[in-house]
């Protein structure tokens, strides 16, 4: 091998993940999308609830200083309300040093806010081509990114072993500096291997692939990872807001006049209800959007990558904050019961009291 090795073949994505809807139909997306392009087709061994739909887009030019870098750009789609825009650049016959460099080129070029970020026109291009398509549109401004840097072939391969022949630390750590060894393991500690000569390696932002065999899956199963993250983020969010204002309205229903009272109480239990049911619907839905219990090397991966992101964790506050309401919904059904029982008890002992003047006034 070389001093310094070349990628052959390779490429840098940048990826971006928003939610536009409660849900999304992707039959009606597919029909929306029929005259763009398809995609990569999804590798075998992976299993999904509901395909995502993958068109691509046209291509993008990113500004960095004076150069410019052609992109293609494409975009996933998902059935619970989340799409993945991602914008690829060729990294051919670089050597390794140029390809890092890249990396660092198209991150910088790609960061949301940047002049030259394109995620906001290739949003608005998504979003009006499936307008028709959402199921309650959202504009919630809760995001995630990620950045791949896949090699597919070195011009002299260097067998087993690739994170021992070439330095991926500053690739992964975005940081030219040098580490100490132990930050030096951590930006290391999550590498995988199917096949001997497979090095795959995933940070909490980036991940390095090299598959010279091909696409195992790895890059779908990040992406989902990251989907249900964005998803999980937008539900802990929208359930932090949503509790202070059901404590204000279970305390204003309780200032009402008791002959209102079991209305009141029942119209916020159903709204709570309504809201319990839909975040547990979509949740549900998440959490079952890929299965790869039948591939034992992708489920590590995607397990690691869940524990990686704080996945679980996120999900126990959501599953928390859900427990909080259904508690709350009980307690406003049982509340309600009660007052209308209280209320039909009054209601009868006013009838038998009338009932009563009237028979001594005819008396």
């Amino acid at each position: 091998m070389s001093l310094i090795p070349v990628v052959r073949q390779g490429r840098v994505i940048a990826q971006r993940l928003f939610d536009l809807a409660y849900a999304i139909d992707l039959e009606q997306a597919r029909t929306l999308c029929a005259d763009l392009p398809a995609a990569d087709p999804l590798p075998g061994p992976l299993t999904f609830g509901a395909p995502p739909l993958r068109v691509r887009l046209p291509s993008v030019v990113l500004r960095v200083g004076d150069d410019t870098l052609a992109a293609e750009a494409s975009v996933h789609v998902y059935d619970f309300g989340a799409i993945t825009l991602a914008i690829a650049v060729p990294a051919d016959g670089m050597p390794w040093p140029a390809f890092a460099a890249l990396a660092q080129q198209v991150e910088q070029a790609a960061t949301p806010g940047q002049p030259t970020a394109p995620w906001e026109s290739l949003l608005e291009r998504v979003r009006s081509r499936i307008a028709a398509a959402l199921e309650r549109p959202s504009h919630a401004v809760i995001q995630e990114d990620y950045l791949l840097l896949v090699v597919d072939e070195f011009v002299d391969p260097p067998g087993a072993a690739l994170d021992r022949t070439v330095d991926l630390v500053p690739l992964l750590a975005a940081d030219m500096r040098p580490l100490s060894a132990d930050a030096r393991e951590a930006v290391l500690s999550h590498r995988f291997a199917y096949l001997a000569d497979d090095c795959v390696v995933i940070t909490r932002d980036r991940a390095f692939l090299y598959q010279p065999r091909g696409d195992a899956g790895v890059a779908a199963v990040l992406e989902v990872a990251n989907a249900q993250l964005l998803e999980l983020r937008y539900y802990a969010t929208l359930l932090e807001a949503e509790l202070p204002r059901m404590y204000d309205l279970v305390a204003r229903t309780h200032s009402v006049l008791p002959i209102s009272a079991p209305g009141r109480l029942s119209h916020l239990a159903r709204r709570l209800y309504t809201l319990v049911a839909e975040v547990t619907e979509l949740t549900e839905k998440v959490d079952n959007a890929l299965q790869v219990t039948g591939h034992p090397y992708l489920a590590r991966v995607y397990t690691t990558t869940l524990e990686l992101f704080g996945v679980p964790t996120l999900g126990t506050a959501v599953d928390n904050k859900l427990a909080i309401i259904r508690d709350t919904y009980a307690a406003l059904y049982d509340e309600a019961s009660v007052s209308r029982a209280g209320l039909l008890e009054l209601t009868i002992i006013v009838l038998i009291t009338v009932e009563l003047v009237l028979a001594l006034f005819r008396i």
